[in-house]
């Protein structure tokens, strides 16, 4: 015979009780585990460690929790844990409800203390200045290319890589109405701008497009303005107390935005090996014909893929470059190490930017 509602419910109960006492005594396991750091010096953030134990889970799960939904209840338990130990300083674009904060939040967990700031260079500075801990900062986007303020602050910063995220990017149209009606300006970063611009060519051809620092900051100024709009995703719309005017309005139904997650190397070495690592570098040749063919043949010698390749002007006045690259694998892979050696010794310029764990 079929369980009642009121059954399941109680059942429901019963296991929400088990998990509370099961969560209870692995936060404290895990001041136990703080207690141990601080005598050693060790980090709280070990994003190799968590890498590890998210993926563990997902391959031990049965279902019919799916795979994504396990590494986002663990992500938040492992965040709440952590902020027992110390809570993590984030810096990011702000203000609140931008993609940079999801991004900060779907990476660290919500057990974070939030440091919003007014543009890239603010995020660069409050993480070297110890305002923060680590800064989140876009670096790519599938559709648009790179973040080219992102590449020249890492090029010019002490900060390294320690992680990344990838995220689901929709934008909306949000303003103070929830009508097309009346609209005479929509400000966006000038990225979302170009992301959405198919989309507003056909349905708002006649109305300024403005750009301004992030999206949430264009969505608060229009919740100021009803002949405005912004665009922006969910989280700057609840903030600002705006309607959707118009859903998922970006001209790719898979865009997404890559996010780089930096650090002062004291604050957090580079994390160890996790089992799917990447290496972010950036390097420079010799003005000579076949230079740049030269730095690729190391990796294909010692089998490492490479998985982006970038270039930006050197701004020296004599057409130069710094190209911007990301290999799989970890330099404590004798394979990684020898190839990283080998292209070290044909550039002018080598700089490793960070070596972490794959994002999602």
């Amino acid at each position: 015979m079929p369980k009642t509602l009121a059954e399941l419910r109680i059942q429901i109960d019963a296991v929400d009780g088990e998990l509370l006492a099961l969560l209870n005594r692995r936060a404290a396991l895990a001041n136990e585990v703080g207690e141990i750091k601080r005598a050693e010096g060790s980090p709280v953030f070990r994003p190799e460690r968590e890498a590890q134990v998210i993926n563990g889970l997902q391959a031990a799960n049965q279902g019919p929790l799916k795979a994504e939904n396990v590494a986002t209840v663990w992500r938040e338990i492992m965040s709440a844990c952590r902020a027992l130990e110390a809570p993590q300083r984030v810096a990011y674009l702000g203000p609140k409800g931008t993609f940079s904060e999801q991004a900060a939040v779907q990476f660290f967990g919500s057990s974070i203390q939030h440091v919003p700031c007014v543009n890239f260079d603010e995020v660069f500075h409050a993480a070297t200045a110890g305002t923060a801990d680590f800064g989140v900062v876009p670096v790519e986007n599938n559709t648009e290319g790179v973040v080219t303020r992102s590449l020249d602050l890492l090029l010019q910063s002490p900060l390294h890589i320690v992680g990344e995220i990838s995220l689901l990017v929709r934008h909306h149209l949000l303003r103070t109405s929830d009508s097309l009606e009346g609209i005479e300006v929509v400000l966006a970063h000038p990225q979302a701008l170009a992301q959405c611009q198919g989309w507003l060519a056909k349905h708002l051809p006649h109305v300024e497009r403005r750009a301004v620092s992030s999206n949430a900051e264009g969505a608060r100024l229009a919740a100021g303005n009803p002949a405005w709009a912004g665009i922006a995703g969910e989280r700057a719309g609840s903030e600002f107390g705006l309607h959707t005017v118009a859903h998922a309005i970006q001209d790719d139904a898979f865009n997404r935005t890559r996010f780089a997650v930096v650090c002062l190397p004291q604050t957090l070495a580079a994390p160890q090996a996790s089992g799917k690592d990447c290496v972010s570098l950036v390097v420079s040749v010799p003005n000579k014909p076949g230079a740049v063919h030269d730095i690729l043949v190391p990796l294909k010698q010692h089998g490492v893929s490479m998985t982006r390749f970038e270039s930006r002007p050197a701004r020296s006045g004599q057409w130069e470059y710094y190209f911007y690259i990301d290999v799989q694998g970890h330099p404590s892979q004798p394979h990684v190490a020898a190839a990283l050696q080998d292209l070290q010794s044909l550039c002018a310029f080598y700089k490793v930017l960070g070596t972490y764990p794959i994002g999602e």
